[in-house]
């Protein structure tokens, strides 16, 4: 029998996960392969999945709202998945090629089907690789070095991009003029001095610190939908297209969180905007690690190895025009992970798919904005499509900053007792809906939160 007599449990329901994440502390650091995946006092380690359901070590069932922060749009172990995963491999013979292959054509074609800034495409392993692909690609065909990106908005663990996403107010400088706040140690200063940090959401100050430094801004990167659930205004994002196509700034938008879960052509179709550029991941790999970028073809064949001298390369003032942009990886276009990521946009291009998962959410939504009005805390649910995050605040979140308004003492201490009640989701994430989340999962979801709600309160 394990030993937890002297270990910090999150529950007495949760001994087991509390004893393997001691033992993983002595082999990796911090017990967790990604800091993301930890809460204290020990994060819950499970064990399996299926459906809407995660069943942790300790045989605790779960009602799974981060599906592995937004993933699994099918939920788990959903079964044309499985079946496309293990056919491909059972009829090709090999895990993978490292050549070309057929069904690296038919995502592409698929990609530029379905989203309106997409005419070519290049495949990667994650979404992280697909943003510094796009940031190095606009780079490379601008001439410029510098790179724009807005307070709060993530990108990836890197870098060039590990900067102002959660940084303190007081060295964040002024709101229209954020500074360039490092997010870990181990950033050199010059990704600090060459990253522009933009105001989210504010077009006048955007704009102002656009047309100062246009002459050596290559790109901007943004989340239309800031952390997953914060969206764009109409104006302003309409706005910032207009201004960078005048001042020759590339626009790339980083659907990692929102692709597919706006819309099958991501945030681009919800808004009515062709971003040049595009960075793709989760839901596109069903599951498995994947990423992609694409955007509009001039732009794209510069990574081209075969092109030659006749290949555009517009605005770009490298000397070396004919050398191509080098992308490369062994596990780019993965055959099993294509063919999952297929069978995923199968399953959500059926009629009523994407609507029913978007009124499912609807209704989740509104009958919690209700138990929490019940129970006079002042909450709002932001968010569009399949994803929201729960804010305990009354005043309108349009970035980074206004989260400051949120209360989020008391949501985490409902997440946490939310997590014994057996509703999953990392300690104030957003909440993803799946097309196999129930009418009952939405029912018992919601009477854990009125449990919560009694809990804390007393």
């Amino acid at each position: 029998m394990l030993e937890t007599t002297k270990l910090e449990l999150l529950s007495e329901n949760t001994k087991q996960s509390a004893q393997l994440f001691e033992n993983a502390k002595k082999v990796i650091p911090g017990g967790v392969t990604a800091n993301i995946k930890y809460i204290a006092p020990h994060p819950i380690i499970m064990e399996k999945g299926k459906g809407s359901k995660l069943y942790d070590v300790d045989k605790n069932e779960y009602i799974d709202y981060l599906l592995c922060y937004g993933a699994l749009i099918l939920g788990h172990g959903y079964p044309s998945v499985f079946e496309a995963a293990m056919g491909q491999m059972k009829e090709a013979g090999t895990t993978i090629f490292g050549t070309p292959h057929r069904l690296e054509t038919v995502m592409a074609e698929k990609l530029i089907s379905l989203y309106p800034g997409i005419e070519m495409v290049r495949f990667t392993n994650s979404g992280l690789e697909a943003t510094l692909l796009a940031i190095r690609t606009a780079m490379a065909y601008t001439g410029k070095q510098k790179l724009a990106k807005f307070e709060g908005h993530y990108h990836g663990g890197y870098d060039q991009v590990l900067l102002s996403v959660n940084p303190e107010v007081e060295q964040a400088g002024d709101a229209v003029i954020p500074n360039a706040v490092p997010e870990s140690q181990g950033i050199p200063d010059y990704y600090v001095e060459n990253t522009v940090i933009l105001p989210f959401n504010d077009l006048a100050s955007t704009e102002k610190i656009l047309r100062a430094r246009a002459h050596e801004i290559s790109s901007i990167i943004m989340e239309p939908i800031q952390g997953g659930f914060i969206p764009a205004d109409q104006e302003f994002i309409t706005g910032l297209r207009a201004l960078t196509e005048e001042l020759g700034i590339l626009l790339i938008f980083d659907e990692v969180k929102t692709g597919f879960r706006l819309s099958l052509g991501g945030a681009q179709k919800k808004y009515g905007i062709k971003p040049d550029l595009t960075a793709l991941g989760k839901v596109l790999g069903g599951g498995f690690p994947v990423g992609a970028i694409g955007g509009k073809k001039e732009i794209m064949q510069i990574s081209a190895p075969d092109r030659g001298r006749d290949i555009l390369t517009a605005g770009a003032e490298n000397k070396n025009k004919n050398d191509a942009l080098f992308h490369s990886g062994t596990y780019n276009g993965h055959p099993t992970i294509l063919a999952s990521g297929l069978a995923t946009i199968e399953v959500l291009e059926r009629e009523g798919t994407m609507e029913a998962l978007f009124f499912n959410t609807r209704s989740l939504r509104n009958q919690l904005e209700d138990v929490y009005k019940r129970y006079d805390i002042p909450m709002q649910t932001v968010g569009e499509g399949s994803i929201f995050n729960i804010i305990l605040s009354k005043s309108r979140i349009k970035n980074y900053r206004d989260m400051g308004k949120a209360d989020t003492t008391l949501r985490k201490k409902l997440d946490y007792e939310l997590l014994k009640l057996g509703v999953y989701t990392k300690p104030l994430n957003r909440y993803s809906m799946s097309v196999v989340h129930t009418e009952e999962d939405i029912t018992r979801t919601v009477e854990a939160h009125e449990k919560a709600i009694k809990i804390v309160q007393k």
